[in-house]
C-alpha cells in the first residue's frame, strides 16, 4: 500500500529494540522508577510497530467476495490496536509504576550506577530523534501546506501517523525521564522518580486517546476532507452537460482507496452514449483532481452507469 511507509515502521523498530534493551538495564541497576517505564514505553513501541506492519500486510490482500472493496480497513483497526495498548500497557502501566514510586518510594537511587540512566537516556533521545526524522520525511511527502497538527488530524495513512505520534511522544517522555532523574540525583528527594513516571503516564494516554479518536473516524466510516469534496462539485459545476447533482458521498477503504457516489442529473434529451461519455469525462477529472479516489459510481437520472476503477 503506498500510502503506507514500511521505512518509517522498521526504523522504529530497530531504534526501539536497541532502546528498551538499555532501559531495562539501567532501570535493573538503579532502581529508577521513570526509567521503568521509559523501558515500558518502549518495549510497547517496539510490539506497536510490529502489529502496524501486519496490519499493512493485511489490508493489502485483494478483494473476494467477501470483502468486494478489499482488505484496506485492516490497517485501521490495526492502527486502533495499537492506541489501546499503548493507553494500557504504557501509559496505564507507567501511572502504576508512578504512584507505586510515590507511596513507597525506595529509600534512595542507587547513585553508584545514576550515570546508566542520564547514559541510556541521551543514547534514546540520539536513536528515537532519528528515528523520528525518518518518519517525518515520510509523512511530509503527503502533508502539503498544512501545519503540522492539522495535516495529523487529516491523515488517513494511519500506519505513518502512529510512527510520528509515537516517536515524538517519547521524545517527550525521555526529557521528562531525563529531569525527573536529574532532579532526584542533584536534591536527593525521591519523589520526583515516581512524579517523573506519572507524567510518562499521562503523556501516553493522552497520546492513546487522541490516535485511537483518529482511528475510531476512519473505522466507522469517515469520507473525503471538505477541500476535496469541493474539487468534486467544483467539476460538476463546470462540467456543461450537468445540470443538478445531489451531495457527493465519499468513504476510505484504505490511505489511498477512496469511493465516491455521485447522483447527476444530466441535460435533458441526452441519450446513452451521450451520458457515458460525459460519465468517463467526469470520472477521468476526479481521479486527476484526487488520486485516492479509485472508485467512481454515478447514477443518472434515466440510466445507471458504473464507473468502475481501470
Amino acid at each position: 500500500m503506498a500510502g503506507s511507509s514500511k521505512k518509517a515502521i522498521y526504523g522504529a523498530i530497530i531504534a526501539n529494540t536497541a532502546i528498551a534493551i538499555s532501559k531495562f538495564v539501567a532501570a535493573f541497576f538503579t532502581g529508577s522508577a521513570s526509567m521503568l517505564s521509559e523501558g515500558i514505553h518502549s518495549l510497547v513501541d517496539t510490539g506497536n510497530g510490529a502489529l502496524l506492519l501486519l496490519g499493512i500486510k493485511k489490508s493489502q490482500k485483494p478483494a473476494d467476495n467477501q470483502h468486494p472493496y478489499g482488505y484496506g480497513n485492516e490497517i485501521y483497526f490495526w492502527s486502533f490496536i495499537v492506541a489501546v495498548l499503548i493507553f494500557a500497557l504504557g501509559g496505564g502501566i507507567a501511572l502504576f509504576e508512578g504512584i507505586e514510586a510515590v507511596l513507597h518510594p525506595h529509600p534512595e537511587v542507587n547513585r553508584e550506577y545514576i550515570m546508566w540512566n542520564y547514559a541510556v537516556l541521551i543514547f534514546a533521545m540520539l536513536f528515537e530523534g532519528s528515528a523520528l526524522v525518518v518518519a517525518l520525511k515520510e509523512f511530509n511527502k503527503n502533508r502539503g501546506d498544512n501545519s503540522f497538527y492539522q495535516a495529523l488530524r487529516d491523515s488517513k495513512d494511519t500506519s505513518t501517523a502512529a510512527i510520528v505520534i509515537e516517536d515524538t511522544a517519547a521524545l517527550i517522555g525521555l526529557t521528562i525521564a531525563l529531569l525527573s532523574v536529574f532532579a532526584a540525583d542533584m536534591t536527593g528527594n525521591v519523589y520526583f522518580d515516581g512524579l517523573g513516571s506519572i507524567l510518562i503516564g499521562v503523556l501516553l494516554v493522552s497520546v492513546s486517546l487522541f490516535f485511537a479518536v483518529e482511528c475510531k473516524d476512519l473505522l466507522i466510516g469517515e469520507g473525503l476532507m471538505p477541500n476535496d469534496l469541493k474539487k468534486i462539485t467544483t467539476i460538476l459545476d463546470e462540467d456543461p452537460q450537468v445540470g443538478v447533482y445531489k451531495r457527493p458521498l465519499s468513504l476510505y477503504f484504505g490511505p489511498n482507496e477512496v469511493l465516491v457516489n455521485l447522483d447527476v442529473t444530466f441535460e435533458r434529451g441526452m441519450n446513452s452514449s451521450q451520458i457515458e461519455a460525459a460519465v468517463d469525462r467526469l470520472e477521468s477529472k476526479i481521479k486527476a483532481a484526487i488520486p485516492t479516489v479509485n472508485r467512481i459510481f454515478i447514477e443518472a437520472e434515466t440510466v445507471k452507469v458504473a464507473a468502475k476503477a481501470s
